[in-house]
């Protein structure tokens, strides 16, 4: 397995586990909050450098298409960071449950991002 695709692993299961964490438990915001700020770290730091992929004629479409994706998860991060406020601002429990699950369906989205980046490798790699 490619560091990249390991880089990539590691991130949808910090996604995962999050997810988890938000409709299975009764978490509290400052955890959520700081689950959020774990992620946006490790994509700035993990993530974002794997788009360098490389000055190849022919890697230049999948560095185009990762960088692409990359940038929509980078607005998604940004987004449920405010998702995550809005729950700290929610004063009913029909309005948190709704942001947890406005929340729970961003993580899904960025967990499909990376399975996109992650079977476009795989096929790259045949």
């Amino acid at each position: 397995m490619s560091l990249n695709r390991e880089k990539y692993q590691a991130f949808v299961t910090l996604l995962e586990q999050l997810r988890s964490d938000a409709t299975s438990t009764q978490i509290l915001t400052p955890e959520l909050r700081q689950g959020v700020a774990s992620l946006q770290q490790f994509f700035r730091q993990q993530i974002v450098p794997l788009a360098d992929v490389g000055d190849e004629a022919s890697l230049q479409g999948e560095a185009w298409r990762v960088q692409s994706y990359q940038t929509e998860m980078s607005k998604q991060l940004r987004l449920l960071e405010i998702d995550v406020m809005f729950l700290q601002g929610a004063r009913q429990a029909s309005t948190a449950q709704t942001r947890l699950q406005a929340i729970s369906d961003r993580l899904t989205t960025l967990i499909q991002y990376c399975d996109a980046i992650l079977q476009a490798e795989a096929e790259g790699e045949k």
